[in-house]
């Protein structure tokens, strides 16, 4: 069957999870492009629907080895102009999926490592945070609420696959994790523009960092 009609309860859906309220009382959210789809199978992320346009995705799934695990998958097609209308993307591939967040809101204080973000705003800067935790194995990061979502799917494409792969915990009060934190010596660096020390100088083990917007810092 091909969807064509905006009214179709999917199309609403799918449009509705471009609002953060909307993606966490659904724990769902949206990713797209053929990487990220294949990035989800390998990570073993739960997959609630594949969307496919065949007029936007032409050849480029042909001999793909998606195709064998997207047969097993919960599969739509919709037309051309559906596709452009649920899509952020400019030039899009003609595939997305709602997937399942894969996510625990429960922090680990038993690794050493931990990374607070304060105030980020912009998506692009929130991936690529996501994405260079990721490269340095990073599982958890810690965000208040008022934080660029992760889930938006700007962020969700410039992590790059990064957001399968760390838990991003949302905390009301921030201030309250730091006081626990240092309840059980974890010691916490706040970076700064006008410091005299490098992140070279500081031992990581059982610390948080903190990175917070420049122009508004909390710490």
């Amino acid at each position: 069957m091909l969807i064509t009609s905006k009214e179709n309860d999917l199309v609403k859906h799918i449009r509705k999870l471009k609002d953060k309220k909307y993606r966490d009382e659904q724990n769902e959210f949206v990713i797209e492009g053929l990487k990220m789809v294949e990035e989800a199978f390998a990570e073993g992320i739960k997959i609630k629907t594949i969307v496919i346009c065949d007029e936007c995705l032409g050849e480029n799934l042909a001999g793909s080895e998606l195709l064998y695990d997207i047969a097993k998958e919960n599969i739509v097609y919709v037309s051309e102009k559906i596709f452009k209308y649920i899509t952020d993307v400019i030039t899009p591939q003609g595939i997305l999926a709602v997937v399942e967040k894969n996510k625990s809101n429960e922090i680990d204080y038993k690794k050493d490592l931990f990374l607070i973000l304060d105030n980020i705003q912009d998506p692009g800067n929130m991936g690529t945070i996501l994405r260079t935790a990721d490269s340095i194995a990073l599982t958890q990061i810690i965000v208040p609420k008022g934080n660029a979502d992760c889930y938006n799917q700007k962020v969700v494409r410039s992590s790059m696959g990064a957001i399968f792969r760390i838990n991003v915990i949302e905390v009301e009060d921030l201030s309250k994790i730091i006081k626990e934190m240092k309840k059980r010596k974890i010691k916490v660096f706040a970076t700064d523009l006008q410091t005299e020390y490098s992140i070279y100088d500081v031992e990581y083990k059982k610390s948080a960092v903190v990175i917070g917007n420049e122009g508004n810092r909390s710490f």
